[in-house]
């Protein structure tokens, strides 16, 4: 054997070497992907972020999902409405994501299970909805407490409570 083929059969083992780490990268950002999807579907995202999710039994097209609703939560909060997380992330970096997703938010919003969640699993929550794409509108803004909504929205007031007892000390 020849330097000169020696040297043409290294090459070509380090280019295929090399286009064997560039293939998994792919593959590995696919697994990420359907992680995401997977999370956002046991998590319960869509039951709010996705209009007629519940009532559809869950059989809504994947491009609708995560639009937002114009359907909102009110409380002693006031109304709040599920965002469009397809428009949200759409302007938001990785580690901006993270972060939010680590703060409290309005509710009836679980942000504390968020906080639960590993750096891995919000990455891949994050790459589903960012592979998604954007699509829909905007969710209508919050609406303070005692002020007139004009969207249909469901009411998180509870009815016959029973008296707290406070906790001895």
């Amino acid at each position: 054997m020849t330097y000169h083929t020696l040297a043409v059969a290294m090459l070509s083992s380090f280019a295929m070497l090399a286009s064997g780490a560039v293939s998994a990268a792919p593959n590995q950002a696919t697994r990420s992907v359907e992680r995401g999807k997977y999370l956002v579907q046991v998590s319960g995202c869509n039951d709010c972020h996705t209009p007629g999710y519940m009532q559809m039994e869950g059989k809504v097209p994947e491009s609708a999902w995560l639009t937002g609703s114009p359907v909102g939560f009110q409380g002693p909060w006031g109304t709040t409405y599920p965002v469009n997380l397809r428009r949200y992330m759409e302007d938001k970096s990785e580690a901006q994501w993270i972060a939010k997703a680590r703060q409290p938010t309005r509710p009836p919003m679980p942000w504390f299970n968020l906080r639960q969640m590993s750096d891995k699993e919000l990455k891949a929550i994050y790459h589903y909805v960012r592979a998604l794409g954007p699509a829909g509108e905007p969710a209508p803004a919050a609406v303070a407490p005692g002020q007139p909504v004009e969207t249909p929205y469901v009411e998180f007031v509870p009815k016959n409570l029973p008296a707290v007892k406070q906790a001895s000390r």
